[in-house]
């Protein structure tokens, strides 16, 4: 980073006008943000690719008159030892509190008696309009009040899309206040552990927080005003990825703040070399995970295309802090916001003999076995792999626990043959209505079909599943019934409902998996090759970046089985984590191989690794323990995505930092050597002198040369 914009920020004078310039805009984005929620788009059409099949379906029943916004509840009433008319008294009772309210689309149906005498069921239409989201769960609140007040004995459920939908808005409810004070949580536990003062914490998390309340305004103001898509998960991920790498980036510009403080008598001066130096690693870790990020607009997915810009946004707007208002403040404060260890001009650099300068000691006489062992045992952690099943969680296992609308259904399906849910809709013109009924009827798979419903010049067919809608049974007569209407010619004909808007969102997911993937590692292998001037030392630590996430994914799988008893994972879920452990993992890459090429050009490239092992060991690892430590927070909630969203990418960066980075790179850089840097001038040096057995100590970075010598 050029010194000019290094000198601005720490400026005796400019630095007091940063920081009122970022509390101004702080003070305009806070109302801001607290709108985001409002912005969120949680219906279907934000989470399901634009062009499947059964997105379409769903538009044309809209044309046929289907109401989008009309949401049924289920309400099963049980009673194992046999239903009494008192019970069927409170149920009819019940009929006409819900034939009462407000939200009611329609009538009543039921009570249908189930045939062992043990149940009843009623169907409740609602429509609770476009704000469906909010509105459902104080709706199904009140009507499992009502029916919970019944006869002793009599077990009520509110179950049925309505019923799921209100469990799944009261997991999220709070979700963004909660994560927020989480990961302030834990960031500020282990910075204080990381720094060992009692004051210097506050200024990372303070810029943390301010570039998290501008991103948030960022977005609300594209969401509002630009079309930009927004829902909760997105909106979740963004508070943890804002504090997480916002945090990363403050560790690294701190610890070269101090290293420079050691050498200059002016604080201005050390920290316009610290930028200067930091800065560059700095960008390009930010404008990597960016870059990353963006490839995600490649997805089908919306909800999965829709997290590229929001996450691109907030890295973008914390890098801006970071870079402006952290400096700035470390300034105003002056050394003592480093007590009790302030570092004084000529006091020793700690990291030179620190623990990782012993373990790049260690390395250095056996790098090949080194690392050949680490990766044999990465390796072996990848084979777990097959243990994930990333086609798709059930209804029951997308939460954690058991909400009531999940205790239902298994109610429902104990009584009832066919469970809420199980429609199949066929969208067809009217011409050919009768025939695509004959075709879903000879369909294996489907139970009953109801005659064909014909607007205009327009046809809807509805059907009912054999098996659970959420069942590889379902999936596969979904497969069944189109590769039916194909071959019976009617390419006109649109199969949508439930099932089939999951089929379509695994089907989307993996294909996004196959182009996204290669994306983000042909843009993370492009930045690696124009930041480090070469094409070995990138194709390597592309090469450790897959070797990582394979026994990310691999360990994750063991835990998930071990703990939370649940292998499957959304369709999704190997996209999210290699994009949080690449994109954000390379960060961990460049902070290391930047130092590394600028002591090489000077010591050659052993040293260099050595040195550059010594001097960002420390700050890598702290790096990932805060990183690991914000994304575990997502394990907190009762979504099971999430937790093992947060899990995975959790295990993955503490792998990545503590053996991949530090020990994998490291032995990888001592065995090839200069040739890391091919075909740069750099790896045509004739001859590297001779590493120190002692260790890294005695020679010191360019920068880090004493003042006036």
């Amino acid at each position: 980073m050029g010194r000019s914009f290094a000198s601005r920020v720490s400026h005796p004078r400019l630095k007091w006008v940063v920081l009122v310039v970022w509390l101004v805009l702080a003070g305009v984005s806070a109302p801001l943000a607290g709108g985001l929620t409002d912005q969120q788009e949680n219906d279907v059409a934000a989470w399901l690719p634009s062009d499947a099949e059964s997105t379409r379906a769903l538009e044309r029943q809209v044309d046929l008159g289907s109401d989008p916004d009309l949401i049924p509840a289920v309400v099963l009433y049980e009673r194992t030892d046999g239903l009494t008319p008192e019970d069927q008294a409170a149920v009819q009772q019940d009929v006409e509190a819900f034939g009462r309210l407000d939200a009611l689309d329609g009538a009543v149906v039921g009570p249908i008696p189930s045939e062992d005498g043990q149940a009843l069921q009623l169907v409740v239409p609602l429509n609770v309009g476009p704000d469906g989201w909010e509105a459902i769960a104080p709706l199904v609140d009140g009507m499992r009040a009502e029916a919970s007040d019944g006869p002793d004995g009599l077990t009520a459920y509110v179950t049925g899309p309505a019923g799921s939908a209100a469990d799944s808005s009261e997991a999220f409810a709070g979700i963004d206040g909660t994560l927020l004070i989480a990961a302030l949580g834990v960031v500020i536990v282990i910075l204080l552990l990381t720094y060992r003062s009692p004051v210097l914490w506050i200024l990372p998390i303070f810029s943390a927080v301010i570039a998290l309340f501008c991103s948030q305004a960022v977005v609300y103001l594209l969401a509002r005003y630009a079309d930009l898509t927004v829902n909760a998960q997105s909106a979740s991920i963004l508070t943890v990825l804002v504090v997480g790498a916002g945090t990363d980036y403050a560790l690294l510009l701190v610890a070269r703040y101090r290293e420079e403080l050691r050498l200059h008598t002016d604080r201005h001066e050390a920290m316009t070399e610290a930028v200067h130096r930091a800065g560059p690693a700095v960008l390009a870790s930010g404008g990597t995970v960016v870059l990353g990020m963006l490839c995600l607009v490649a997805a089908q997915m919306n909800s999965t295309a829709g997290l590229g810009p929001v996450a691109a946004i907030g890295v973008a707007v914390t890098l801006l802090v970071l870079m402006t208002l952290l400096p700035s403040l470390l300034v105003i404060c002056g050394r003592w916001v480093f007590w009790p260890v302030r570092p004084s001009f000529g006091s020793a650099e700690p990291s030179a003999t620190g623990i990782w300068a012993r373990v790049g000691a260690a390395i250095r006489p056996r790098p090949r076995a080194t690392w050949v062992v680490t990766s044999v045992l990465l390796l072996l952690a990848c084979l777990a792999v097959t243990r994930l099943d990333p086609s798709g969680l059930t209804q029951a296992e997308s939460f954690r626990g058991t909400p009531e609308s999940i205790a239902g259904d298994a109610a429902a399906a104990r009584h009832f043959p066919a469970v809420a849910g199980n429609s199949v809709y066929v969208v067809t013109t009217a011409d050919t209505a009768d025939e695509v009924a004959d075709a879903v009827a000879a369909t294996d798979g489907i139970a009953q079909v109801g005659d064909p419903q014909v607007v205009g010049d327009d046809a809807l067919v509805e059907a009912s599943l054999a098996d659970r809608f959420d069942s590889a049974a379902a999936y596969a007569t979904i497969d069944r019934l189109r590769t039916a209407l194909d071959d019976a010619g009617d390419g006109q004909a649109l199969v949508g409902g439930n099932t089939a808007l999951n089929l379509d969102v695994q089907n989307a997911s993996q294909r996004d998996n196959r182009v996204v993937i290669p994306l983000i590692m042909l843009v993370v292998l492009a930045v690696l090759a124009l930041l480090l001037r070469a094409l070995v030392a990138p194709l390597l630590l592309i090469a450790t970046v897959v070797l990582s996430y394979g026994a990310a994914l691999g360990l994750s799988a063991l835990v998930f089985d071990w703990t939370i008893g649940v292998t499957a994972t959304d369709s999704s879920f190997p996209l999210f984590v290699f994009v949080f452990l690449v994109a954000l993992g390379i960060d961990y890459n460049i902070f290391l191989m930047t130092r590394v090429r600028e002591e090489a050009a000077d010591h050659g490239t052993r040293r260099g690794a050595l040195v550059g092992l010594a001097a960002t060991g420390g700050v890598i690892t702290s790096a990932g323990l805060v990183l690991a430590a914000t994304f575990a927070v997502l394990g907190t909630l009762p979504l099971t995505f999430l937790t093992q969203l947060g899990v995975a990418v959790a295990l993955g960066v503490l792998l990545d930092t503590i053996v991949v980075r530090s020990v994998l790179v490291t032995a990888l850089t001592l065995d090839v050597g200069r040739w890391m840097w091919w075909p740069s001038r750099l790896a045509r040096r004739p001859d590297e002198p001779e590493v120190p057995a002692a260790g890294v100590a005695a020679a010191p970075a360019p920068s880090q040369a004493p003042v006036g010598s």
